[in-house]
Protein backbone atom coordinates (compact mmCIF):
# COMPACT_ATOMS: atom_id res chain seq x y z
CA UNK A 1 0.00 0.00 0.00
CA UNK A 2 1.39 3.54 -1.12
CA UNK A 3 1.85 6.14 1.77
CA UNK A 4 -0.92 8.37 1.71
CA UNK A 5 -0.62 12.14 2.07
CA UNK A 6 -1.91 13.67 5.86
CA UNK A 7 -4.87 15.63 4.39
CA UNK A 8 -6.06 12.09 2.79
CA UNK A 9 -5.62 10.45 5.70
CA UNK A 10 -7.21 12.75 7.79
CA UNK A 11 -10.41 12.94 5.41
CA UNK A 12 -10.50 9.08 5.67
CA UNK A 13 -10.14 9.24 9.15
CA UNK A 14 -13.04 12.03 9.63
CA UNK A 15 -15.12 10.06 6.82
CA UNK A 16 -18.75 9.80 7.99
CA UNK A 17 -18.14 10.99 11.61
CA UNK A 18 -21.07 11.94 13.27
CA UNK A 19 -21.75 13.42 16.65
CA UNK A 20 -22.24 10.51 19.29
CA UNK A 21 -25.80 10.25 20.71
CA UNK A 22 -27.38 12.67 23.19
CA UNK A 23 -27.42 12.32 27.04
CA UNK A 24 -28.28 14.51 30.07
CA UNK A 25 -25.95 16.16 31.96
CA UNK A 26 -26.01 18.40 35.51
CA UNK A 27 -25.11 22.20 34.78
CA UNK A 28 -21.83 21.40 37.12
CA UNK A 29 -20.56 18.75 34.71
CA UNK A 30 -21.90 20.32 31.85
CA UNK A 31 -18.64 22.41 31.14
CA UNK A 32 -16.42 21.44 28.08
CA UNK A 33 -19.18 19.30 26.46
CA UNK A 34 -21.14 20.17 23.57
CA UNK A 35 -24.83 21.27 23.36
CA UNK A 36 -26.57 18.70 21.46
CA UNK A 37 -29.90 21.01 20.66
CA UNK A 38 -30.68 24.90 20.27
CA UNK A 39 -31.46 25.97 24.35
CA UNK A 40 -34.17 28.57 24.31
CA UNK A 41 -34.02 30.66 27.73
CA UNK A 42 -37.09 29.26 29.96
CA UNK A 43 -37.80 32.57 31.41
CA UNK A 44 -37.31 36.72 30.83
CA UNK A 45 -34.53 38.34 32.19
CA UNK A 46 -35.10 41.20 34.13
CA UNK A 47 -38.80 39.14 34.51
CA UNK A 48 -39.63 43.55 35.30
CA UNK A 49 -38.23 46.71 35.21
CA UNK A 50 -35.60 46.93 37.81
CA UNK A 51 -33.56 49.62 39.07
CA UNK A 52 -29.69 49.82 38.23
CA UNK A 53 -28.39 52.56 40.81
CA UNK A 54 -29.39 53.17 44.58
CA UNK A 55 -31.58 56.21 44.45
CA UNK A 56 -35.39 57.01 43.83
CA UNK A 57 -37.90 55.45 41.53
CA UNK A 58 -39.96 58.36 40.16
CA UNK A 59 -42.15 60.00 37.58
CA UNK A 60 -39.94 62.14 35.29
CA UNK A 61 -43.18 64.64 35.21
CA UNK A 62 -42.34 64.88 38.88
CA UNK A 63 -38.61 66.24 38.58
CA UNK A 64 -39.15 68.43 35.36
CA UNK A 65 -39.18 71.54 37.67
CA UNK A 66 -35.85 71.58 40.14
CA UNK A 67 -35.47 71.47 43.08
CA UNK A 68 -38.64 69.45 43.06
CA UNK A 69 -39.81 67.99 46.41
CA UNK A 70 -41.36 64.17 46.81
CA UNK A 71 -43.11 61.58 49.35
CA UNK A 72 -41.28 59.16 49.91
CA UNK A 73 -43.72 55.93 50.82
CA UNK A 74 -41.55 52.87 51.11
CA UNK A 75 -38.82 51.50 49.26
CA UNK A 76 -37.36 48.15 47.38
CA UNK A 77 -34.53 46.32 47.49
CA UNK A 78 -33.53 42.93 45.80
CA UNK A 79 -36.37 40.53 46.19
CA UNK A 80 -38.69 42.86 48.41
CA UNK A 81 -41.22 44.58 45.66
CA UNK A 82 -43.51 47.79 46.48
CA UNK A 83 -46.91 46.30 46.31
CA UNK A 84 -48.78 49.30 44.87
CA UNK A 85 -48.15 51.76 41.82
CA UNK A 86 -46.25 55.08 42.66
CA UNK A 87 -48.99 57.95 42.19
CA UNK A 88 -47.87 61.63 41.51
CA UNK A 89 -45.69 63.59 43.76
CA UNK A 90 -44.63 60.62 45.44
CA UNK A 91 -40.92 58.56 45.41
CA UNK A 92 -39.70 55.24 46.19
CA UNK A 93 -36.56 54.47 47.52
CA UNK A 94 -35.08 51.94 45.60
CA UNK A 95 -31.94 49.96 45.76
CA UNK A 96 -29.87 48.29 42.92
CA UNK A 97 -31.87 45.62 41.71
CA UNK A 98 -35.07 46.37 43.31
CA UNK A 99 -38.19 46.15 40.88
CA UNK A 100 -39.33 49.79 39.86
CA UNK A 101 -43.22 49.79 40.89
CA UNK A 102 -45.84 50.84 38.45
CA UNK A 103 -45.93 54.20 37.49
CA UNK A 104 -42.52 54.85 38.14
CA UNK A 105 -40.47 55.50 34.71
CA UNK A 106 -37.07 56.87 35.63
CA UNK A 107 -34.59 56.54 38.91
CA UNK A 108 -32.79 59.28 40.16
CA UNK A 109 -29.22 58.36 41.68
CA UNK A 110 -29.26 59.14 45.43
CA UNK A 111 -26.28 61.57 44.95
CA UNK A 112 -28.37 64.00 42.92
CA UNK A 113 -31.14 63.98 46.15
CA UNK A 114 -30.90 65.21 50.00
CA UNK A 115 -33.40 63.45 52.26
CA UNK A 116 -35.39 65.47 54.72
CA UNK A 117 -37.62 63.18 56.97
CA UNK A 118 -40.07 61.28 54.81
CA UNK A 119 -39.75 63.41 51.87
CA UNK A 120 -37.01 63.78 48.88
CA UNK A 121 -35.13 66.68 47.64
CA UNK A 122 -34.27 66.40 43.77
CA UNK A 123 -31.58 68.49 42.85
CA UNK A 124 -31.00 67.43 39.30
CA UNK A 125 -33.58 66.17 36.51
CA UNK A 126 -33.47 62.66 34.90
CA UNK A 127 -34.90 61.58 31.85
CA UNK A 128 -37.55 59.11 31.51
CA UNK A 129 -36.37 55.54 31.19
CA UNK A 130 -33.04 56.79 33.24
CA UNK A 131 -31.19 54.06 35.32
CA UNK A 132 -33.54 51.27 34.82
CA UNK A 133 -33.16 47.78 33.36
CA UNK A 134 -36.49 47.04 30.96
CA UNK A 135 -38.31 43.36 31.35
CA UNK A 136 -36.42 41.20 29.22
CA UNK A 137 -33.03 43.63 28.32
CA UNK A 138 -31.33 40.40 28.46
CA UNK A 139 -33.40 38.07 27.09
CA UNK A 140 -36.81 36.84 26.83
CA UNK A 141 -38.29 33.38 27.00
CA UNK A 142 -38.40 31.71 24.08
CA UNK A 143 -34.86 33.15 22.80
CA UNK A 144 -32.52 30.67 21.55
CA UNK A 145 -29.14 31.80 23.37
CA UNK A 146 -26.89 29.05 23.14
CA UNK A 147 -27.14 26.72 19.63
CA UNK A 148 -26.35 23.12 19.21
CA UNK A 149 -22.85 22.20 18.20
CA UNK A 150 -21.91 24.91 21.19
CA UNK A 151 -18.71 24.00 23.23
CA UNK A 152 -20.15 25.24 26.35
CA UNK A 153 -17.42 27.67 28.45
CA UNK A 154 -18.14 28.95 31.88
CA UNK A 155 -20.10 32.11 31.03
CA UNK A 156 -22.23 29.71 28.99
CA UNK A 157 -23.04 27.32 32.05
CA UNK A 158 -23.76 30.85 34.00
CA UNK A 159 -25.91 31.82 30.75
CA UNK A 160 -27.72 28.27 31.05
CA UNK A 161 -28.19 28.61 35.04
CA UNK A 162 -29.78 31.92 33.96
CA UNK A 163 -32.61 30.50 31.99
CA UNK A 164 -33.52 28.15 34.30
CA UNK A 165 -31.96 25.01 33.14
CA UNK A 166 -30.41 22.60 35.90
CA UNK A 167 -29.10 20.31 33.50
CA UNK A 168 -28.16 20.29 29.88
CA UNK A 169 -28.84 18.40 26.57
CA UNK A 170 -24.83 17.41 25.38
CA UNK A 171 -23.68 15.09 23.05
CA UNK A 172 -22.23 11.83 25.05
CA UNK A 173 -17.85 11.47 25.42
CA UNK A 174 -16.38 9.96 23.13
CA UNK A 175 -14.73 6.55 25.06
CA UNK A 176 -11.39 5.61 24.24
CA UNK A 177 -9.47 2.18 24.92
CA UNK A 178 -5.56 2.81 24.93
CA UNK A 179 -3.60 -0.50 24.13
CA UNK A 180 0.35 -0.91 24.61
CA UNK A 181 2.36 -3.28 22.94
CA UNK A 182 5.66 -4.65 23.28
CA UNK A 183 7.98 -7.02 25.61
CA UNK A 184 10.24 -4.46 26.13
CA UNK A 185 8.05 -2.42 27.98
CA UNK A 186 7.51 -2.29 31.72
CA UNK A 187 5.47 0.51 33.67
CA UNK A 188 7.04 3.18 35.84
CA UNK A 189 8.75 2.50 39.16
CA UNK A 190 9.69 -0.79 38.19
CA UNK A 191 13.51 -1.58 37.11
CA UNK A 192 14.15 -2.35 32.98
CA UNK A 193 15.65 -5.72 32.52
CA UNK A 194 18.02 -5.71 29.81
CA UNK A 195 17.18 -4.45 26.82
CA UNK A 196 13.90 -3.04 28.38
CA UNK A 197 12.01 0.51 28.35
CA UNK A 198 9.90 2.30 30.51
CA UNK A 199 6.07 2.13 29.26
CA UNK A 200 5.61 6.74 28.50
CA UNK A 201 3.40 6.82 25.29
CA UNK A 202 -0.10 5.84 27.47
CA UNK A 203 0.02 8.85 29.79
CA UNK A 204 0.48 11.40 27.55
CA UNK A 205 -2.27 9.73 25.06
CA UNK A 206 -4.47 9.35 27.92
CA UNK A 207 -4.14 12.57 29.07
CA UNK A 208 -4.15 14.13 25.53
CA UNK A 209 -7.89 12.09 25.21
CA UNK A 210 -9.35 13.39 28.49
CA UNK A 211 -8.15 16.76 27.69
CA UNK A 212 -10.22 16.80 24.72
CA UNK A 213 -12.93 15.70 26.76
CA UNK A 214 -12.91 12.10 26.13
CA UNK A 215 -13.16 9.06 28.68
CA UNK A 216 -10.04 6.92 28.65
CA UNK A 217 -10.01 2.92 29.28
CA UNK A 218 -6.08 1.72 29.94
CA UNK A 219 -6.21 -1.67 28.13
CA UNK A 220 -2.41 -2.15 29.79
CA UNK A 221 0.31 -3.76 27.97
CA UNK A 222 0.04 -6.54 25.44
CA UNK A 223 2.81 -8.91 24.74
CA UNK A 224 4.18 -9.72 21.64
CA UNK A 225 2.24 -12.44 20.28
CA UNK A 226 -0.53 -13.27 18.43
CA UNK A 227 -2.54 -14.08 21.17
CA UNK A 228 -2.39 -11.29 23.68
CA UNK A 229 -2.88 -8.92 21.16
CA UNK A 230 -5.79 -10.26 19.82
CA UNK A 231 -7.36 -10.69 23.25
CA UNK A 232 -6.73 -7.63 24.16
CA UNK A 233 -8.56 -6.15 20.94
CA UNK A 234 -11.56 -8.21 22.27
CA UNK A 235 -11.28 -6.49 24.79
CA UNK A 236 -11.28 -2.80 23.59
CA UNK A 237 -14.34 -4.13 21.23
CA UNK A 238 -15.85 -5.53 24.24
CA UNK A 239 -16.05 -2.64 26.47
CA UNK A 240 -18.19 -0.65 23.60
CA UNK A 241 -15.41 1.82 22.87
CA UNK A 242 -15.99 4.15 20.36
CA UNK A 243 -12.10 4.24 19.79
CA UNK A 244 -9.17 1.92 20.10
CA UNK A 245 -5.75 3.32 20.17
CA UNK A 246 -2.93 1.17 20.20
CA UNK A 247 0.84 1.50 20.35
CA UNK A 248 3.72 -0.57 19.13
CA UNK A 249 3.54 -3.09 16.77
CA UNK A 250 2.97 -0.79 13.91
CA UNK A 251 5.82 -1.35 11.46
CA UNK A 252 7.14 -4.39 9.50
CA UNK A 253 9.14 -6.32 11.97
CA UNK A 254 8.32 -10.06 13.08
CA UNK A 255 7.16 -9.07 15.87
CA UNK A 256 5.06 -6.15 14.93
CA UNK A 257 1.57 -8.25 15.09
CA UNK A 258 -0.52 -5.05 15.73
CA UNK A 259 -1.56 -5.24 11.75
CA UNK A 260 -2.09 -8.79 11.39
CA UNK A 261 -4.44 -9.31 15.10
CA UNK A 262 -6.50 -5.86 13.99
CA UNK A 263 -7.29 -7.96 10.35
CA UNK A 264 -7.44 -10.79 11.58
CA UNK A 265 -10.19 -9.61 14.32
CA UNK A 266 -12.63 -8.54 11.23
CA UNK A 267 -10.43 -4.67 11.12
CA UNK A 268 -10.88 -2.97 7.54
CA UNK A 269 -7.99 -1.26 7.53
CA UNK A 270 -8.44 2.16 5.58
CA UNK A 271 -4.80 3.30 5.27
CA UNK A 272 -1.60 1.52 6.79
CA UNK A 273 1.79 4.35 6.55
CA UNK A 274 1.31 7.95 6.13
CA UNK A 275 3.51 10.24 4.15
CA UNK A 276 4.51 12.39 7.42
CA UNK A 277 7.85 12.78 9.70
CA UNK A 278 7.40 11.22 12.53
CA UNK A 279 4.71 8.78 12.19
CA UNK A 280 4.96 6.99 8.88
CA UNK A 281 4.04 3.09 10.57
CA UNK A 282 0.48 5.25 11.63
CA UNK A 283 -2.91 2.79 10.41
CA UNK A 284 -6.51 3.76 10.60
CA UNK A 285 -9.45 0.96 10.19
CA UNK A 286 -13.08 0.49 11.28
CA UNK A 287 -14.44 -2.94 13.30
CA UNK A 288 -18.15 -2.08 13.18
CA UNK A 289 -18.75 1.10 15.17
CA UNK A 290 -15.19 0.97 17.10
CA UNK A 291 -12.43 2.96 14.76
CA UNK A 292 -9.28 2.03 15.13
CA UNK A 293 -5.72 4.09 15.27
CA UNK A 294 -2.78 1.89 14.71
CA UNK A 295 0.14 4.18 16.35
CA UNK A 296 4.00 3.84 15.87
CA UNK A 297 6.00 3.00 19.36
CA UNK A 298 8.56 5.87 19.31
CA UNK A 299 6.90 8.03 22.00
CA UNK A 300 6.97 11.85 19.69
CA UNK A 301 5.67 9.66 16.09
CA UNK A 302 3.13 8.19 18.77
CA UNK A 303 2.34 11.77 20.38
CA UNK A 304 2.50 13.76 17.44
CA UNK A 305 0.08 11.03 15.57
CA UNK A 306 -2.41 11.04 18.03
CA UNK A 307 -2.34 14.88 18.36
CA UNK A 308 -2.84 15.02 14.29
CA UNK A 309 -5.71 12.30 13.72
CA UNK A 310 -6.82 11.32 17.03
CA UNK A 311 -7.30 14.82 18.78
CA UNK A 312 -9.92 15.99 15.41
CA UNK A 313 -11.52 12.58 15.82
CA UNK A 314 -12.70 12.79 19.41
CA UNK A 315 -13.87 16.69 18.36
CA UNK A 316 -16.46 15.30 15.66
CA UNK A 317 -17.55 12.98 17.90
CA UNK A 318 -17.93 15.08 20.84
CA UNK A 319 -20.22 17.10 18.17
CA UNK A 320 -17.42 20.08 18.29
CA UNK A 321 -17.12 22.46 15.07
CA UNK A 322 -13.86 23.47 15.74
CA UNK A 323 -12.76 19.81 14.83
CA UNK A 324 -9.22 20.73 12.78
CA UNK A 325 -6.09 22.10 14.23
CA UNK A 326 -5.12 25.56 13.90
CA UNK A 327 -2.33 26.38 11.39
CA UNK A 328 -1.05 29.53 11.90
CA UNK A 329 1.68 32.11 10.32
CA UNK A 330 5.31 32.32 12.27
CA UNK A 331 8.55 33.20 11.62
CA UNK A 332 11.77 30.40 11.54
CA UNK A 333 13.90 31.55 14.29
CA UNK A 334 16.68 28.88 12.53
CA UNK A 335 17.78 27.66 9.46
CA UNK A 336 16.25 24.43 8.10
CA UNK A 337 17.42 22.00 5.52
CA UNK A 338 15.35 20.92 2.31
CA UNK A 339 12.37 18.60 3.22
CA UNK A 340 11.91 14.83 1.59
CA UNK A 341 9.07 13.20 0.23
CA UNK A 342 6.97 13.31 3.50
CA UNK A 343 4.94 15.51 5.34
CA UNK A 344 7.38 16.52 8.30
CA UNK A 345 6.62 18.36 11.84
CA UNK A 346 9.36 19.97 13.02
CA UNK A 347 9.52 20.25 16.82
CA UNK A 348 9.76 23.94 17.87
CA UNK A 349 10.14 26.29 20.57
CA UNK A 350 7.93 29.49 20.13
CA UNK A 351 9.07 32.91 20.81
CA UNK A 352 7.35 36.24 19.89
CA UNK A 353 8.53 39.38 18.37
CA UNK A 354 8.22 42.94 19.19
CA UNK A 355 5.17 42.75 16.57
CA UNK A 356 3.82 39.64 18.33
CA UNK A 357 4.27 37.07 15.29
CA UNK A 358 5.42 33.40 16.43
CA UNK A 359 9.14 32.70 16.02
CA UNK A 360 9.63 29.39 16.24
CA UNK A 361 13.17 27.53 16.85
CA UNK A 362 12.87 24.43 15.61
CA UNK A 363 15.21 21.95 18.54
CA UNK A 364 17.99 20.74 17.21
CA UNK A 365 17.59 17.11 17.88
CA UNK A 366 14.09 15.74 16.01
CA UNK A 367 14.75 11.70 16.27
CA UNK A 368 11.22 10.57 16.91
CA UNK A 369 12.42 8.69 20.45
CA UNK A 370 13.20 11.91 21.98
CA UNK A 371 10.92 12.74 24.92
CA UNK A 372 12.96 15.62 26.33
CA UNK A 373 12.82 17.66 23.31
CA UNK A 374 9.35 16.81 22.71
CA UNK A 375 7.98 17.67 26.16
CA UNK A 376 10.27 21.53 25.80
CA UNK A 377 8.52 22.25 22.01
CA UNK A 378 5.93 24.52 22.14
CA UNK A 379 4.90 23.88 18.67
CA UNK A 380 5.13 22.05 15.32
CA UNK A 381 6.54 23.91 12.61
CA UNK A 382 5.04 22.10 9.01
CA UNK A 383 7.07 21.43 6.20
CA UNK A 384 5.20 20.41 2.94
CA UNK A 385 7.08 17.78 0.46
CA UNK A 386 10.11 18.58 -1.32
CA UNK A 387 10.20 22.30 0.69
CA UNK A 388 13.17 24.00 -0.35
CA UNK A 389 15.40 24.88 2.57
CA UNK A 390 14.72 27.84 4.39
CA UNK A 391 16.79 30.49 6.37
CA UNK A 392 16.29 31.93 9.62
CA UNK A 393 13.94 34.67 9.43
CA UNK A 394 11.57 33.25 6.81
CA UNK A 395 8.18 32.47 7.12
CA UNK A 396 6.43 29.60 7.92
CA UNK A 397 3.53 27.67 9.48
CA UNK A 398 3.02 25.97 12.93
CA UNK A 399 0.37 24.25 14.37
CA UNK A 400 0.29 24.79 18.35
CA UNK A 401 0.59 21.80 20.86
CA UNK A 402 -1.56 24.03 23.82
CA UNK A 403 -4.86 22.54 23.60
CA UNK A 404 -8.24 24.27 24.94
Amino acid sequence: MALMAVADALAAVLDGVEPLPEETAALEAAHRRVLARDLPSRRTQPPVAMSAMDGYAVRAADIATIPSRLRVIGESAAGRPLDRALRAGEALRIFTGGVVPDGADTVVIQEDTDRDGDHVIVKEATASGKNIRPAGVDFREGDVLIRARTRLTDRHLSLAAGMNYPDLPVHRRPTIAMLATGDELVLPGATPGPGQIILSNGYALRALARGEGAEAIDLGLAADTMDATTAAIRRARDSGADILVTTGGASVGDHDFIKRALEAEGVEMTFWRIAMRPGKPMMYGRLGAMRVIGLPGNPVSAYICAFLFMVPLIRALSGRVDVHHRVEPALLGGDVAANQARQDYLRARLTYSTDGLPIATPVTHQDSSLMGNLAAADALVVRAPFAPAASKGAPCTVIKLSLS
